[in-house]
């Protein structure tokens, strides 16, 4: 008699598992952790057949050496930076992601943060509650029309297209960064390409961030970058915390540089409460304190997108158990040796 396939969820999922057990249920028990740090995956997870992983924690070499039959790890989301897939790679396990399940949610989101910061609907709100006077636009001046400013784009893959897409229909010129859209993209939906980030910053009024996390992004905005934007612009992160220098986001704000910020995700979630941007949001003297908005990397939330996310997560695991072609590997030929077969 065959054994019995596993399927594990290592995060982020915790009881109902109606829409895995309706994918994998035939071929693989499904558990799922609900583990917040990779030790407590320790003894769960070793002899597991496929594993979802979320952005809880991370899988490093600690994990994936004792996945002994592992056949594939998908990170249900976009991002795959909290997993080793160079490490599975050599380990003979292949990594893949889920980069289509909420881009029109992620979308949907920065554009909500852009009109709450530029149209002054934030500040308004948070300096009114707090006891402000008088009661009246004043408190949020000045504030310029959307139409003709430049929206400015760091990624211009399908998150970041969307978002394009959304700030075209606001009437707003876009601009984006990204060396690696071949040439005429920009032209077949209708936006401009900058060549370099710095020509990008120095006429970007709105800078959006939808890159992934790499070496190459880490700290992308940093003093520098943001000192090259005109004075009083706006960023918005939906992308990766670690884009961007966020400790230093108090003093571009007070120094009025940066008009306001919405950010989604952090470096570490949830952040200490010693963090000097947490700090300043919750100290109502500071600027950032009206002039921030901080979300629990909520951006790719809608009650559609998580079941499409999970759906797509146990899609990849019923492939790779099935021995079939698995969709959006991230490990593969982009590496230099083809992954090595389990036995």
């Amino acid at each position: 008699m065959n054994k019995r396939l596993r399927a594990v969820i290592t995060d982020f999922i915790a009881d109902d598992l109606a829409p895995e057990k309706r994918i994998l249920g035939e071929i693989a028990d499904v558990v799922a952790l609900n583990a917040c740090d990779e030790r407590q995956l320790e003894g769960k997870i070793d002899g597991a057949d496929a594993v979802m992983l979320y952005h809880n924690l991370g899988l490093s070499e600690r994990t994936l050496v004792r996945l002994t039959g592992c056949r594939l790890i998908v990170r249900c989301g976009v991002g795959y930076d909290n997993v080793d897939y160079r490490l599975a790679r050599r380990l003979g396990i292949p990594v893949a992601n889920v980069p289509d399940y909420g881009a029109e949610d992620v979308a949907d989101s920065a554009i909500g943060l852009t009109l709450a910061l530029c149209r002054g609907s934030h500040q308004l709100n948070s300096q009114l509650r707090g006891g402000a006077e008088p009661w009246s636009y004043t408190q949020a001046v000045p504030r310029y029309r959307l139409r003709g400013r430049t929206f400015g784009i760091v990624g211009l893959g399908r998150i970041g297209t969307a978002v394009a897409l959304r700030a075209k229909a606001l009437g707003m010129r876009v601009l984006f960064y990204d060396p690696y859209k071949p040439c005429g993209y920009d032209k077949a939906i209708g936006v401009e390409r900058a060549v370099t980030l710095d020509a990008l910053l120095r006429q970007t009024h709105v800078l959006s961030l939808h890159c992934c996390l790499t070496e190459e992004t880490r700290h992308m905005i940093d003093h520098r970058a943001v000192a090259l934007m005109p004075c009083g612009g706006y960023l918005v992160n939906t992308s990766r915390g670690e884009v961007v220098d966020t400790a230093a986001l108090p003093e571009w704000i007070a120094s009025g540089q940066l008009g306001g910020a919405g950010i989604d995700v952090l470096e570490r979630e949830p952040p200490p409460p010693d963090h000097p941007l947490i700090r300043a949001w919750r100290d109502p003297q500071h600027p950032a304190h009206h002039r921030v908005i901080i979300n629990p990397h909520s951006a790719f939330y809608s009650e559609e997108g998580l079941v499409e996310m999970r759906v797509k997560g146990a899609q990849a695991c019923r492939q790779a158990l099935l021995g079939e072609r698995i969709d959006n590997v991230v490990n593969g030929a982009a590496c230099e040796e083809p992954i090595p077969q389990r036995q």
